[in-house]
């Protein structure tokens, strides 16, 4: 189980439609589902490890069989552009996951679901898990991310978001992600290239630019502190609103979620169980053993 089924979901749009790209692991007509959605600027393919580890575990532990999905958000990945950068916002991103949960309950009905979100996909699974489903959010992962968010870390994502390159290599477009991406931890050189090789794609010259819209920095670029701060207000309503069982990934070192937010977190809303990696900022990359450990315990996939 090395490379997982590669489908597509229609989904609507301010300006007709389009499509959203997604890897599932494990068997189509497991009852049990998890979604896996990524951070800012990645694709669903961060999470192969985890996913095939939830799998691998729930077989061996002789649970009912688990299916993983990891959607590339749209403007990342596989998935299609959207025709109106602007339209890049957590309400199209909630929607189309809707789609592709209606999609996913019409073709195999869903028992259990869980979400495993980082930092933007932890956001996304907040929204729906506020929300009244069909298939209501039972377990509920948020890997280094909150309603607050801090200034800083929005400042720094107007200076890189966009920012596609153009590089010879897989390699030299892996070493560019690091130097962007050092909070997320320790790596290994091979880890690190593992992760990258789907992040980029190769171009009509021969080169290769990192898989995403670069029209994604327009909505991130007008952000104003203002605005920041309001949205982290509808935020935390909608934090309150959720009733799942909820765990908090927090990176020590991480500039986006402060040690009072967490605190916060802990008493109010869903009042999350808290893990914390230390030596990690924003965020874990949830590739390593004892991080896919925490998530597979707290989803109860361990004999």
């Amino acid at each position: 189980m090395s490379e997982p089924v590669i489908a597509y979901v229609n989904c609507p749009d301010a300006k007709g439609s389009h499509r959203m790209a997604y890897a599932s692991w494990g068997p189509a007509t497991a009852s049990h589902v998890v979604f896996c959605v990524h951070g800012l600027t990645r694709q669903g393919r961060d999470f192969d490890l985890l996913a095939q580890a939830m799998v691998v575990a729930a077989e061996a532990a002789q649970l009912p069989p688990v299916r993983v999905i990891c959607p590339d958000v749209v403007g990342r990945g596989q998935s299609d552009w959207l025709k109106d950068p602007m339209g890049y916002q957590f309400p199209q991103y909630a929607s189309d996951m809707a789609v592709l949960l209606q999609t996913l309950n019409s073709q195999h009905p869903i028992e259990r679901l869980d979400w495993v979100g980082t930092s933007m996909g932890g956001v996304i699974g907040m929204l729906l898990a506020a929300q009244e489903l069909p298939v209501p959010i039972r377990h509920l992962v948020l890997n280094d991310i909150g309603p607050p968010v801090s200034w800083p870390s929005i400042q720094n994502m107007q200076t890189y978001v966009g920012e596609v390159g153009h590089f010879a290599s897989v390699q030299e477009a892996a070493d560019a992600l690091w130097e962007i991406s050092k909070s997320f931890g320790p790596h290994t050189a091979a880890e690190w290239l593992a992760l990258s090789q789907h992040m980029v794609k190769r171009l009509d010259d021969g080169a290769f630019s990192l898989h995403y819209d670069p029209q994604l920095r327009l909505p991130i670029r007008a952000v104003t502190e203002e605005a920041a701060k309001a949205g982290e207000a509808t935020l935390w309503q909608v934090y309150d609103a959720i009733r799942c069982k909820t765990l908090l990934i927090h990176g020590a070192a991480s500039e986006l979620l402060s040690g009072a937010a967490v605190q916060e977190m802990t008493q109010r809303g869903p009042r999350v169980q808290v893990a914390t990696i230390e030596g990690v900022g924003h965020a874990p990359t949830l590739t390593h053993d004892d991080q896919i450990d925490i998530v597979l315990a707290f989803l109860g996939l361990r004999a």
